[in-house]
């Protein structure tokens, strides 16, 4: 791999003695990851039917390294029921260091393509909420079908500026993730692609970006709350001094130290000339560790002032063949936070504030369309159940030539009483199929099958 010289530069200059470590782990593999997704499924239960050879990422619970390079995880059954969701694994440790618990409202500013949101949803358990905003049309489409795949019921997916975004929420979250774009000198290892877009100049980019994004911040959380702040990159200017330019400029915030996290190493102040807290942030290193390069700082609001919010209003007019589906295929009753589009139906979180002026991608699970004379359930709520939560059902072992099909899409033969079957694989939903005739018709999203 041919590394910049300007960049292996600067890393000689910031690394010293440990220079020629930091470079030799350019010649070994990139570390791949899942994360089990226990809104699904238990990690000791998961490591009962997994196909995979796991090891276990020591500072993260859910994480495990995949072994092998003939494991394809993304080819497998199990993740199109959501059973995991692939990920670095660095990039597991900012979502750990926030913390979010049940019934905390959480906001992911920069979310696609949705790895950090999903696993925020893991440890709200359904409870809470997350808004989980892109400001790219395009990755807020790839975020919907990660959110959808996990089962999340409490997301509303926003395509917004975060300076748009802040004037909606006033002193709402409990805890904002900043996962900002940067110059991505931690990914080079895994994405060589990204050497060829680096400069001095993206650099200094990146920082304008990253502190744009953070002003907008502040007023948005409520006072004793949390952000976290983390980058892919080892650029101190994007790091250690976007921080502390942070806290210079909003000083009713501290840096907090990160606690519990083996192996990874403190921030550096004396890189920047900054404040002697940032050395509470912590640097994961290639050389160091079992994964690519990142930074994450933990800042609490010390004080501020609480601002009510607008509540969302619900529209439940005309949702009756929605109510006829729900009591002859379902166990489960949705009705007070529903919320009619057109003809399109939503589960709306709890304590979701008013959305209007803001560019609405998905707002909280999306049911089905209610059509004349009909109700036709999503891939999103087949997602967000589970085989106990639905009355007819058909499941089919992950080693079955009947999996591969129903995923690639093709019609099965199949015995049954007439109507909506949830679709699941070693017990879990999977998809829709419509029973038919001695027929299961496949109803399983077009844009999702195996290729």
């Amino acid at each position: 791999m041919k590394l910049p010289e300007n960049f292996k530069n600067k890393m000689e200059k910031l690394l010293k003695d440990e220079f020629n470590n930091f470079l030799e782990s350019y010649k070994e593999n990139h570390y791949k990851g899942i994360r089990i997704n226990t809104l699904k499924i238990s990690v000791e239960e998961y490591l009962k039917i997994t196909p995979f050879k796991l090891e276990p990422i020591s500072w993260i619970k859910e994480g495990f390294y995949i072994q092998g390079d003939e494991s394809r995880p993304g080819k497998h059954p199990h993740y199109h029921c959501g059973l995991y969701y692939i990920q670095e694994p660095s990039a597991m440790t900012p979502v750990e260091v926030l913390d979010p618990k049940p019934g905390d409202r959480v906001l992911d500013i920069s979310a696609a393509p949705g790895g950090k949101t999903t696993q925020i949803a893991s440890k709200l358990k359904g409870q809470g909420l997350i808004i989980a905003n892109d400001i790219s049309p395009k990755r807020a489409k790839a975020l919907v079908k990660n959110v959808e795949l996990c089962g999340m019921k409490n997301c509303v997916i926003t395509n917004e500026s975060p300076e748009n975004i802040s004037n909606k929420f006033l002193s709402y979250f409990d805890k904002i993730l900043v996962d900002a774009p940067c110059s991505g000198e931690g990914m080079f290892r895994r994405d060589p692609k990204t050497i060829k877009s680096w400069s001095d100049s993206s650099v200094e980019k990146c920082c304008s970006m990253q502190r744009e994004i953070l002003d907008s911040i502040p007023k948005m959380l409520k006072p004793g709350g949390r952000i976290v702040y983390s980058t892919c990159t080892f650029s101190p200017e994007e790091d250690e001094g976007t921080i502390d330019w942070f806290i210079r400029k909003y000083p009713e915030f501290e840096i907090e130290e990160i606690k519990n996290m083996d192996g990874l190493d403190y921030g550096n102040p004396d890189w920047v000339n900054g404040n002697k807290d940032i050395r509470n942030t912590k640097r994961i290193w290639p050389h160091k560790i079992k994964g690519e390069g990142h930074f994450i700082a933990s800042l609490r609001k010390k004080d501020g002032n609480e601002v009510e919010n607008i509540s969302f209003n619900c529209n439940n007019i005309d949702i009756e063949r929605y109510l006829e589906f729900q009591k002859n295929y379902l166990n489960i009753e949705y009705r007070d936070n529903l919320h009619k589009i057109e003809n399109k139906l939503f589960l709306i979180p709890s304590g979701l504030p008013d959305m209007s002026g803001l560019r609405v991608v998905k707002q909280g699970l999306y049911i089905g369309d209610i059509l004349k004379g009909r109700f036709e359930p999503s891939q999103g709520l087949a997602m967000s159940l589970s085989k106990k939560e639905c009355k007819s059902t058909i499941n089919f072992s992950s080693e079955s030539i009947e999996a591969i099909k129903y995923l690639k899409g093709e019609t099965l033969i199949t015995e049954g009483e007439k109507g909506w079957k949830l679709v699941c694989i070693d017990n879990y939903p999977v998809g829709w199929g419509k029973q038919v005739e001695g027929n299961l018709k496949n109803q399983y999203n077009f844009d999702w099958r195996m290729r």
